[in-house]
């Protein structure tokens, strides 16, 4: 049995710049990267914590969920 956890991988698909509509063509879409998801549940708190990485284990975005609904989301940018 492996004892180590993997996080899951998905693909990021970047939606093309003149969207009409709520409908998104495959053929007009790319693939962007690749992102992992873990979610940190704090239960004493009701706050989720879900952090999105890029293939290179950079964290791109941390966004904070309360048991009340409310969202904050911190968005980081490593370009120079």
């Amino acid at each position: 049995m492996n004892d180590s956890f993997e996080e899951p991988t998905f693909r990021e698909v970047t939606p093309p710049r003149k969207a009409s509509g709520n409908i998104i063509k495959a053929s007009d879409s790319e693939l962007s990267g690749l992102t992992r998801i873990s979610i940190d549940d704090e239960n004493e708190d009701g706050i989720k914590v879900i952090l999105k990485k890029d293939e290179n284990d950079s964290v791109k975005e941390i966004k904070f969920i309360c048991s009340c609904g409310q969202t904050k989301t911190i968005i980081l940018d490593y370009s120079e």
